[in-house]
Formats: C-alpha cells, sequence, structure tokens
C-alpha cells in the first residue's frame, strides 16, 4: 500500500508535537515504519490519508463495539451539539446517563462522570485511600490504568511498548505506596497482604487484563482477591475502562459473578467520545464532594456532547439483546481461523479470548500473566503486524494490546483477515 500522505502528515507532525503523536502507542515505535493518519470511519473500516481501507480491530481501543459513526450516536451527538457545545452546569442528561448505568451494572449505586479512564481510576484510587484512611495499593505488572504517577510501576500496554515501564518523574514517594503484584498469583497477592497488614486501601485491576494482551483471570483469580480483600478490610477495584459494557451489560462483575467495591469506566460509556466514570455504593459514593471529604472535581465532566454519545451507545447495548451474542460469535470465528491459519503455517502461537477481545501471542506458553506475555517473538509480531496493514487490516501496534471486535463486521471481513494471515509465513 501507498502512504505519501501519511508519511507526510507524520513528518508536519513531528515539528509541533512531541514523536508526533498524542498518545505514544500511535508512534509505531514498537513495529516500526510510519503511522497512517485516518481521515474517516464508517461500520468496521477505516479509510486513510492515502485513501487506502482498512478492516479495524482497534475499534478506537474499545469504545466502537457498534462500528464507526453509528448512526444513532452520530445523530445524538449533532441534536446535542445544535444547543451548545459545554456549559459548566447541571444538565439533565448527565441524570439520564447516570440512571441506566447505574441500571445496568450490578453492585453500584451512584456513579460520577469524568473525562477519562485515567482520571477515572486516579479518582478511585483517591477515594479508596479516603474511604479507608489507608494509603497503600497493590496493583498488578501488566495492568494499565492510565498516566497518574500512583500507576506507572510496571505498567502495561503503550507504556511497555514505549519501553519506559518505570516513568521518569513519578517521585520515590508515589513509587513507595503502590505494591505490584502478579496477575493470577493468589499467594503473592497474600504475601503482600501480610507484609504490609492495616496499610493496604485497594487492590486495582483490570479484572480481564487488555494492556497485556487479552488475559484472562485463572483459577477463581477474582473470587480469591474478593475473600482476601474482605478479610483484610480492602477495597477491591475493577477497572473496567476496556471491559465495562463490552464484556456483558454489566461487565466482569457479571460475567464472574464478583462483586467489586469500585468500579471504573471509559470507553464504550462515551460511544466514542472522551468520557470515564466510576462507581460505587452509596456508602463509599457518599465520601465525595460535595457530600463529603474526597475532593474530585473536573470542569468538563459531563459534557453534554458525550453524555449524548454515551446515553445512545448504552440504550442501543441496553436493548440489543442479541449483541454480546453476536459478538461472541464472531470472535469465536475469528479465533478458530487464525488457529488454522498459523498452524498450517506451522507458527508458533498462543491465543487468548474473552468475549469481543482477543488477542494472538507468538509463544508456545499458556500467557497468563506479564512475565509469559513478554514471552512473545516481537520480531514476528512486527513482520505480521505489517503483513496485516499490508493487506488492509488494521490491528494494534503493539504486541501488548487486545484486539477489540465491533458488531458491524462480517463474516466475510473475518474471511479476509483470515485469508490474510494464512499468507503470513511467519
Amino acid at each position: 500500500m501507498i502512504y505519501k500522505r501519511s508519511s507526510a502528515l507524520f513528518a508536519e507532525a513531528q515539528k509541533v508535537i512531541p514523536g508526533g503523536v498524542n498518545s505514544p502507542v500511535r508512534a509505531f515505535n514498537a513495529v516500526g515504519g510510519t503511522p497512517i493518519f485516518i481521515e474517516k470511519a464508517k461500520g468496521a473500516y477505516l479509510h486513510d490519508a492515502d485513501g487506502n481501507t482498512f478492516i479495524d480491530y482497534i475499534a478506537s481501543w474499545g469504545p466502537m463495539i457498534l462500528g464507526h459513526a453509528h448512526q444513532p450516536v452520530i445523530d445524538a451527538v449533532v441534536e446535542k451539539a445544535k444547543l451548545g457545545t459545554s456549559f459548566g452546569t447541571p444538565t439533565e442528561i448527565e441524570t439520564k446517563i447516570a440512571e441506566l448505568a447505574v441500571s445496568m451494572v450490578p453492585n453500584i449505586d451512584m456513579i460520577r462522570f469524568v473525562n477519562s479512564g485515567t482520571e477515572a481510576c486516579m479518582s478511585a484510587v483517591r477515594l479508596a485511600r479516603g474511604f479507608t484512611g489507608k494509603e497503600k495499593i497493590i496493583k498488578f505488572a501488566g495492568c494499565y490504568h492510565g498516566h497518574s504517577d500512583s500507576f506507572l510501576i510496571q505498567a502495561g500496554s503503550g507504556a511497555v511498548t514505549f519501553g519506559s515501564p518505570n516513568s521518569p518523574g513519578v517521585t520515590q514517594g508515589t513509587a513507595k505506596d503502590t505494591l505490584l503484584a502478579n496477575y493470577n498469583d493468589i499467594e503473592g497477592v497474600k504475601t503482600l497482604i501480610e507484609a504490609n497488614i492495616g496499610e493496604i486501601a485497594c487492590i486495582i485491576l483490570e479484572p480481564v487484563a487488555g494492556n497485556m494482551g487479552c488475559i484472562l483471570p485463572q483459577d477463581n483469580f477474582l473470587q480469591k482477591l474478593r475473600t482476601l480483600c474482605d478479610e483484610h478490610n480492602i477495597l477491591l477495584v475493577f477497572d473496567e475502562v476496556m471491559t465495562g459494557f463490552r464484556l456483558a451489560k454489566g461487565g466482569v462483575q457479571e460475567l464472574y459473578n464478583v462483586k467489586a467495591d469500585i468500579v471504573t469506566f471509559g470507553k464504550v460509556i462515551g460511544g466514542g467520545l472522551p468520557v470515564g466514570a466510576f462507581a460505587a455504593r452509596k456508602e463509599i459514593m457518599n465520601h465525595l464532594a460535595p457530600l463529603g471529604p474526597v475532593y474530585q472535581a473536573g470542569t468538563l465532566s459531563g459534557n453534554p456532547l458525550a453524555m449524548a454519545a454515551g446515553l445512545a451507545m448504552l440504550t442501543e447495548i441496553n436493548t440489543n439483546t442479541d449483541l454480546f451474542k453476536s459478538l461472541e460469535d464472531k470472535t469465536e470465528y475469528l479465533h478458530n481461523g487464525i488457529t488454522e491459519a498459523l498452524e498450517k503455517n506451522n507458527i508458533t502461537h498462543t491465543i487468548n479470548r474473552q468475549g469481543s477481545m482477543i488477542s494472538v501471542h507468538f509463544t508456545d506458553v499458556n500467557v497468563t500473566d506479564f512475565e509469559t506475555a513478554v514471552k512473545g517473538n516481537n520480531d514476528t509480531f512486527k513482520r505480521f503486524f505489517h503483513h496485516m496493514l499490508d493487506n488492509g487490516i488494521y490491528i494494534a501496534p503493539s504486541a501488548f494490546e487486545s484486539w477489540f471486535l465491533n458488531d458491524a463486521l462480517s463474516y466475510e471481513d473475518l474471511d479476509k483477515t483470515i485469508e490474510a494471515i494464512a499468507s503470513f509465513k511467519g
């Protein structure tokens, strides 16, 4: 494919934007080459500045669960924009989407909207600390909760891809309050808790990880975390920025029947616009200002355009009874096709899948945590990425990211994807 216009746009961007991008993973540093610049998208397809069309498996990193430019979402945003784009005051639509979200998700009574998943996770941890009166948190290697200082202690996804999992600028004082565990290692969590009795405010994790590839909880890991939290008066925080409203209406809490104390959201809840949220039962949420002493604010939180997009998206998810079955069937079909194609070409691989999230790891070990995720053959992935791109398939430019399917994908699109993989020789 020709990427002349994208290359020129990237050169221009590098003069005025650090690295030419506003989020590091977009720079293609992990895979080499020049990032493509997208002009428009519709349904399952991206269209770049050179006129190339790609079948999209990023879905804007998750939110486009119904496809790009989904008409009810577009209509809702356009109509709301005619009335004004921002007021900095309460609006009725904030209450409407809050009521809908609370009705869909188990174990939450109240929700507060913010502007990003990073902000949601940062606020959730502050709330957990304020509610419990304790300062330390446990996070898991490879789980990414945004770029807030507390979380940049061996993060996943973009941080690993960019090569700076422990970012300069994060103070030692902040780092000492973040305890690092291994995903799916319950004994390691127990050891951390026992060494810090009475000091841990919360355990935060992606309950189904998406930032070291798609990694599922093993051996009742989530249930065991819930038990540990109950025993030690620790809050369990599920970062469902990726999984919320994507893996099920009620997210991973519903899927695995595990109660979280605080849940964070992003991606899908904004219908593609910048939105995040965090939610919990009243007892916890009442600690937030203006009701309680834990301060959190945002001038543009509850922006009417974002609320309109999110309400349209959640309304359709809530009423489309076939959505999650359709997505799961398509993802299973793709999984089977990828497996057959790679096996025929004798390419070592492991595939993880949950619902409409899937990842291909070029390793022969089971990928269950960050340590096993990094065992994948990165050189093979680089070749695979560019092979797919040249065949009109856009996947994440990182070996540490899940693919996200959207329901606009047809089985013809899936077959084209499988055909492209079948021509990859490693």
